[in-house]
């Protein structure tokens, strides 16, 4: 059975990159007459379905352990099986962490959500060989649906992560803390030169960060001098 959970989170892994990758796809492309802010948002449905496929599989991997809790059956033939994972488990461990690089340094959800996700494959994986490796020394032919659930359990938290996500992305959640402190820093630094702010909105769309607030200028600037400011604060700050 951990075996099989294993398997089953594997196919839910090639399924998700292919989809990643068609959303990914649409992310990239320009900005056109229907959609003036981009496809970004593409990028949220990637990890959304990603995400409800986890639970899916997760769910299914219980509803399989469960008779096993009930009534137990000897491990099979399960040498072949623990040398494909294994070695399906060095692949996703360096996959998951160029993901997890690009993802962070891309700012890209997509990328992020999969290299999550092929990592929770490899906590699967060994969580899986511990298991085996524990009926085989105790006799308990019980731990084997112990241990599926576990692995379920672990990708169900996994899945509801990546929903929970994609959702604040879909419902325009803020920017992260950080950039939104860069910011306000910079907005707070101008008030010297007697300008200030207010009605301050961000929003965040895959790659792309939205900012939109009210700036008082003294009267007495031109247009001009207010844009050479915005540029002048790029350069200072890098927060757009």
């Amino acid at each position: 059975m951990g075996l099989l959970s294993d398997a089953l989170e594997s196919c839910v892994n090639l399924v998700a990159a292919v989809i990643a990758l068609i959303m990914l796809t649409i992310a990239e492309r320009p900005a056109d007459d229907e959609h003036a802010f981009g496809h970004g948002k593409a990028e949220y449905f990637s990890s959304a379905i990603e995400g409800g496929m986890i639970v899916l599989a997760a769910f299914s991997i219980i509803w399989s352990a469960l008779p096993r809790l009930i009534h137990p059956q000897p491990l099979e033939n399960v040498g072949i099986g623990l040398l494909v994972a294994a070695g399906a488990s060095g692949i996703n461990f360096a996959v998951a962490l160029i993901l997890l690089k690009n993802g962070r340094k891309n700012n890209s959800i997509t990328l992020e959500a999969d290299g999550k996700h092929l990592m929770t494959d490899v906590w699967t994986s060994a969580g899986v060989f511990l298991g085996i490796g524990l009926v085989s020394l105790t006799g308990w032919l019980i731990l084997d649906g112990m241990v599926a659930i576990g692995v379920a359990l672990n990708i169900l938290f996994a899945g509801y992560h990546l929903i929970r996500r994609s959702a604040a992305g879909l419902l325009d959640a803020g920017i992260p803390e950080a950039d939104l402190l860069k910011i306000i820093k910079a907005l707070e630094s101008l008030k010297s030169q007697n300008l200030d702010y207010h009605s301050l909105l961000t929003r965040q769309a895959g790659r792309r960060k939205f900012i939109e607030l009210h700036l008082l200028l003294p009267g007495a600037w031109t247009i001009q001098k207010g844009h050479d400011l915005a540029e002048k604060s790029k350069k200072i700050y890098g927060i757009f």
